[in-house]
C-alpha cells in the first residue's frame, strides 16, 4: 500500500482545512486507513479512521466533534475536513493503513505511513 498526503498548511483559529491521502496498492477494500497526528515531543495521535470497505467511521474525542473522515466513491483517497481549528491542532497529519483494526487507535499497529503533512493553526 502506498500513501501520499498533501492538503496541509497555515490557517487561522476558527478556520478549516482539508486534508487529503492518495492510497494506491492491491486488495484495498481489507484495510483500515486513518489519520494521526504528532506535535513536537508528543507521541503520535490517533484522529479519525474509516474501515475502506464498508465505511465504519472512528474519532478520537478530540475530533469527533470538528473533524471528519471520508473516502471518495473510487476509493482511491481518504480525507480529513477539519473545521474549527484551534492552536492544540497544530502538528504533522499523516495518513496510515492496516490490515486489521482492533487495535485502530495505536500508531504501533500500522504497518503503512503516508509522509506527513503540517498543519499550523496560528493567528
Amino acid at each position: 500500500v502506498q500513501l501520499q498526503a498533501s492538503g496541509g498548511g497555515l490557517v487561522q483559529p476558527g478556520g478549516s482545512l482539508r486534508l487529503s491521502c492518495g492510497v494506491s496498492g492491491r486488495n484495498l477494500r481489507r484495510y483500515f486507513m486513518a489519520w494521526f497526528r504528532q506535535a513536537p515531543g508528543v507521541e503520535r495521535e490517533f484522529v479519525a479512521g474509516i474501515s475502506w470497505n464498508a465505511g465504519y467511521t472512528y474519532y478520537s474525542d478530540r475530533a469527533k466533534e470538528r473533524f471528519t473522515v471520508s473516502r471518495d466513491s473510487a476509493m482511491k483517497t481518504l480525507y480529513l475536513q477539519m473545521n474549527r481549528l484551534e492552536a492544540v491542532d497544530t502538528a504533522v497529519y499523516y495518513c496510515a493503513s492496516d490490515l486489521q483494526s482492533t487495535h485502530y487507535t495505536n500508531f504501533r499497529s500500522y504497518d503503512y505511513w503516508g509522509q506527513g503533512t503540517q498543519v499550523t493553526v496560528s493567528s
